[in-house]
């Protein structure tokens, strides 16, 4: 009889312990099943690097698990999206429409980022939160010498230029200086020429500090270059809109943002808030200042009240 009642209790034991060891197996294989995760790319320059870096913060404080896929060429990381390696990236709509799209410039920032939206559909990829972050081409001048010649637009320049030839001499790198879309179809839609004698050609790394220098009156630049902070320069406004808008806006797996509809939401509060003066000072504190990409990415969103400390 004894021995009868110790087979039950050992039969209800190891019962006991079969139960547990399959809640606790049940418990360990749905670990992580409702995890959030998502990919973040970038191209391989700071701000990109600055970009992606704050969309992860915003995502991570909304639950998130991020991986960041950065220091990537552009047709690298693009190709990454098409073949869904990455599930969004901050792109430029000039960018797109151009290289991966092969269109002709389009004016109208609006216009340009409805088009790639509409081109990209069919490639499982949405556009949505366009910033005024504008990464285009312009024309710098130091403050001091476009107030002493009151030339505050590229149509001021073009005036200037031809009421007195040969005075002022443009740095540029060879692309800009011999395509298209750079200085020859600047001069042409503006109505003036620089002459051959007066564009000083070199990297593109180094026309802002000729100008800072005093070697050249006018550089090429970009909208959001940290030099342009760093050297006191001004931009000349583009009246007539040459240059195609480069805004960035963020670019995404159709089936990522119908997984997670919320992304939508989170990178619209950063896309509001940014423009090109705000980024070419967040590039001039990486750039210029040598603080580290994720300080100043979670200082700024700190800041802004984004995210808390």
């Amino acid at each position: 009889m004894i021995g009868g009642k110790m087979m039950v209790k050992k039969k209800w034991l190891g019962m006991v312990v079969m139960m547990s060891l399959t809640l606790i197996l049940s418990s360990c294989s749905s670990i992580g099943v409702g995890e959030k995760r998502i990919s973040v790319g970038g191209k391989n320059f700071t701000e990109q690097y600055i970009l992606s870096e704050m969309t992860a913060f915003l995502l991570e404080d909304e639950g998130f698990k991020v991986k960041q896929m950065n220091n990537l060429g552009s047709t690298v990381v693009r190709k990454a999206l098409e073949n869904n390696q990455v599930d969004l990236m901050w792109e430029y709509t000039g960018t797109a429409l151009i290289t991966y799209m092969g269109q002709n410039p389009i004016a109208d920032p609006d216009k340009t980022f409805e088009k790639v939206k509409d081109l990209d559909a069919k490639n499982n990829i949405h556009w949505m939160n366009m910033s005024k972050v504008n990464n285009t081409y312009a024309l710098a001048m130091t403050k001091e010498k476009a107030d002493e010649l009151d030339i505050h637009s590229i149509s001021d320049l073009g005036d200037y230029i031809n009421a007195h030839p040969d005075e002022l001499t443009i740095a540029s790198d060879a692309e800009f200086a011999n395509r298209k879309d750079g200085l020859p179809g600047v001069e042409e839609k503006y109505g003036f020429d620089f002459g051959a004698q007066n564009i000083k050609q070199m990297d593109i790394g180094l026309t802002q500090r000729a100008l800072d220098k005093g070697q050249v009156d006018v550089s090429v630049a970009f909208e959001t270059d940290a030099t342009i902070r760093a050297y006191g320069l001004v931009t000349l406004e583009d009246d007539k809109q040459f240059f195609p808008p480069y805004r960035a806006a963020v670019s995404v797996n159709k089936e990522v943002l119908k997984k997670y509809p919320e992304v939508e939401e989170i990178t619209g509060r950063l896309a509001e808030k940014l423009d090109s003066e705000i980024m070419r000072e967040l590039n001039y504190k990486v750039d210029i200042e040598g603080n580290s990409v994720s300080v100043v990415a979670y200082e700024w969103l700190v800041d802004n009240g984004m995210i808390e400390e």
